[in-house]
């Protein structure tokens, strides 16, 4: 490319980059400074806990106050549970309520209830003025197997979750009225995983 060209080439750019500044520019001034969002991370794909431990991560950055209640997994001795309770424990409170996969309890009964338990710490951290950031990990499958009454779940998200606390739900299948209430709804594809072809859960992938 010939000098002359080059030159004409960086003023298109930069003339097109201008414009799609000043656009960018008109849609943020309507925007507001911050709203306490319902998000839902779903879908047969992997990656729903792992994004929600990673949002729990940067609140811990910037310090902000945040919890984490698992519903399911409680039975795991899993990498971001031992980071959080030996190293943020200050800023993270980490509340393990499940018993495992329903296949392994094989008990309704006691599933039902820790779920129920799960479901009442989880709105205490919500109503905590405190904490900015509640992750409750898995309670899609709870609210899934009618553990939980999604009625009551989304009526307390839309009613009494304080309006700058942030809310992440994760899990496959989750139901059509938290994703009508939500915020953000990111849903996992699933393409390729390990474990259909023979690999088991390994340690830094999946726990």
């Amino acid at each position: 490319m010939l000098p002359s060209d080059q030159d004409a080439d960086n003023s298109r750019h930069a003339e097109k980059m201008a414009k799609k500044k000043a656009a960018r520019d008109r849609i943020m001034a309507r925007k507001v400074d911050g709203k306490g969002l319902v998000i839902v991370h779903t879908g047969a794909g992997k990656g729903k806990s792992s994004s929600g431990f990673g949002m729990v991560l940067r609140c811990i950055a910037h310090e902000m106050p945040c919890a984490v209640v698992q519903f399911i997994k409680g039975a795991w001795d899993t990498g971001e549970r031992r980071l959080i309770e030996q190293n943020f424990s200050h800023l993270c409170q980490f509340h393990a309520m499940g018993e495992g996969f329903t296949w392994e309890t094989q008990d309704k009964t006691r599933d039902i209830a820790a779920a129920a338990a799960g479901w009442e710490k989880a709105k205490a951290l919500i109503r905590d003025p405190a904490i900015q950031f509640v992750l409750l990990d898995e309670i899609n499958i709870a609210l899934r197997y009618e553990y939980l009454d999604i009625a009551e779940v989304v009526a307390f998200l839309r009613d009494e979750k304080p309006p700058l606390t942030h809310v992440v739900l994760t899990g496959r299948n989750a139901k059509e009225e938290l994703i009508e209430l939500a915020d953000l709804v990111t849903e996992m594809t699933l393409v390729k995983h390990p474990f259909r072809s023979g690999i088991k859960a390994q340690k830094g992938v999946e726990f």
